[in-house]
């Protein structure tokens, strides 16, 4: 094995301050330029690019050994720091001014042609870079997204220490109590036949914790869920989990906002606003057609369902005395669309769900409707008017339940926001969404299902609704909104016996089973529990926002693909047969 001389510097220290000293630099192979005498080659570790130079006027040893790198090579150097000629400095980099003159070289590792370029602005297809993760890991702007995410981790652990909170590990293998997402399952050699599940969150535990008398509880904690995946989903991801006990909505949403500052005047050098707008689940949906609403940009859904009840067009009124609604979004400056361009918004629409699309053009001389023959010119007249149409705008007509017209709204108007281009830079809105339901019916269940999750309280002065129309209460939870993405949720918890064994009633779950799934936590509710409640943080959906990131997999170290496959080491993969006998485990 060679031997080499352990550096004395990184490659992104070198600072005008060291010339005429000698140094000793490691790392991989960045770049090389022969040019004829002279040899230079960029030297990249994780702290940055040193030039290197050969030259046979000073070590003709080392210049000979420098015709044969290659890029990737590992390599220790020792040589003497100069000044760069001005006219060769590089100033797009922190060690542009200073070069180093080598005159002992060590090759610690050759290394093959890499499949693709380490270079940032090559574009790379995802699944090459997944498979090469080892790779794609030196590129600067991963290695930046890691250190950024490192840092983050920092920041958290000392803002909740600092103010009382407790890191305490939970178990990765727990007890399966499937409600939501599929569980991950893990089988017990020592108990045959018998399950571990990987935890979906550290719910049953922080709540526990709570009632052991741990206050203030925090952990940074991988949760799993088997769900299908999409740009900002894992099968695993990384959760900062907060559990509080004695306290309410207000004091939750004031610790999350410190963290939140702490995060981004630490890391971004921003300082958010002290306190974050409050927006009930009501009003989220009526204006943007969304629980988590992008409110960087305007585009807000209007109800037209006064005007369309009097219409002489049956499929708006039929709707509105059925209960539900006719609303729609002015776009301005769009009434220049094509009949074909609209075609193809109407077919968009018609993808989501909707029965079609409506649209008013407001001209300087009228409003024409597409609708024309069953919409008055006084009835188009009036829906632009209560949208405060302009000449050149175009209005946009949903009609259907009140779930389903906005939320297809929501989706319309975030899809006209890409088209347009109209998503401010630089914006950082943030926003509470409170007062969601507390239950939905699922009919394909034939019951109620929670919301957020089963343990999550009903607000004090709907518990009455809990005995006569659920699907009416409104939940303690609250959801923490970035620029339209969900960056943390909560709620205060059920605490008491008696309103858990409701809930797990109303969804249909029998006391044997709530017994069989959750017995541990309501025998712990017997002894004292206090009233509590918590909040989640997404960790690696903050870095994806803070980094710029398209997708949360550019952020995690060795994330899966959308089909949750890791391509570099292939895993899911099979397993021995002996294995799978140790687990009495047959494959039909």
């Amino acid at each position: 094995m060679s031997t080499y001389k352990k550096r004395t510097v990184t490659c992104g220290e070198l600072r005008e301050s060291y010339v005429g000293k000698t140094v000793t630099l490691t790392g991989w192979v960045d770049k090389r330029r022969d040019l004829g005498g002279l040899i230079f080659i960029d030297l990249r570790d994780r702290y940055g690019k040193t030039q290197i130079v050969f030259s046979p006027e000073r070590h003709v040893g080392a210049h000979e050994i420098a015709k044969s790198l290659r890029s990737e090579y590992v390599i220790s150097v020792t040589g003497l720091v100069n000044i760069r000629p001005k006219e060769t400095e590089n100033l797009e980099i922190s060690t542009g001014k200073v070069e180093v003159d080598i005159n002992e070289l060590t090759i610690l590792n050759k290394a093959e042609t890499p499949p693709f370029a380490l270079d940032d602005y090559v574009d790379i297809n995802e699944d090459l870079r997944l498979k090469y993760r080892y790779l794609d890991l030196r590129r600067p702007s991963v290695q930046s997204n890691l250190i950024m995410r490192h840092n983050t981790y920092q920041v958290a652990r000392k803002y909740f220490d600092r103010i009382g909170f407790i890191e305490i590990e939970t178990p990765i293998l727990m007890k399966s109590t499937p409600e939501g997402a599929r569980d991950f399952l893990v089988p017990s050699r020592l108990h045959p036949g018998k399950f571990y599940a990987l935890p979906q969150s550290p719910q049953t535990y922080k709540q526990i914790l709570m009632v052991a008398g741990f206050d203030r509880y925090f952990q940074i904690v991988k949760c799993f869920r088997d769900e299908d995946l999409r740009a900002d989903r894992q099968p695993e991801f990384t959760q900062i989990d907060v559990e509080m006990s004695f306290a309410d909505e207000e004091d939750i949403q004031k610790i999350t906002e410190g963290a939140i500052a702490d995060i981004f005047k630490t890391i971004l050098n921003y300082e958010v606003p002290s306190t974050f707008p409050i927006m009930t689940y009501k009003t989220a949906m009526e204006r943007f057609g969304s629980d988590k609403p992008d409110t960087r940009f305007g585009l807000e859904i209007r109800d037209y369902s006064d005007i369309a009840k009097a219409s002489g067009f049956r499929v708006f009124s039929d709707i509105v005395k059925k209960g539900g609604i006719v609303a729609g979004i002015n776009v301005p400056n769009l009434a220049l669309y094509t009949r074909s361009q609209l075609d193809v918004l109407t077919d968009y629409v018609k993808s989501l769900g909707a029965g079609g699309l409506v649209y008013l053009r407001v001209t300087e001389d009228k409003v024409e409707c597409s609708a024309a023959k069953f919409i008055t010119q006084e009835e188009s007249n009036a829906f632009a008017k209560k949208f405060d149409a302009k000449p050149g705008d175009l209005i946009l007509l949903i009609s259907g339940t009140w779930q389903k017209a906005l939320t297809i709204l929501g989706t319309l108007r975030l899809e006209m926001v890409q088209r347009l281009n109209l998503i401010p830079e630089g914006k950082w809105n943030f926003l509470w969404v409170t007062d969601f339901p507390l239950l939905e019916y699922s009919e394909e269940e034939k019951r109620f299902v929670a919301v957020h999750h089963p343990f999550t309280a009903p607000k004090f002065e709907d518990l009455s609704l809990l005995e006569s129309e659920p699907g009416k209460a409104r939940a303690r939870a609250y959801d923490l909104v970035l620029n339209g993405n969900e960056i943390a949720g909560g709620s205060i918890r059920i605490h008491t016996q008696e309103v858990q064994s409701k809930m797990f009633s109303l969804m249909g779950i029998a006391p044997e089973e709530a017994k069989s799934k959750f017995g541990f936590l309501l025998d712990a509710f017997k002894y004292g529990a206090p009233p509590h409640g918590g909040i989640a943080f997404g960790l690696d959906r903050i870095i994806m926002l803070m980094t710029g990131s398209k997708s949360i997999r550019d952020v995690i170290a060795f994330p899966k693909t959308s089909s949750g496959m890791s391509l570099m080491d292939e895993a899911p993969s099979n397993v021995d047969q002996k294995q799978l006998d140790e687990l009495h485990i047959r494959i039909k």
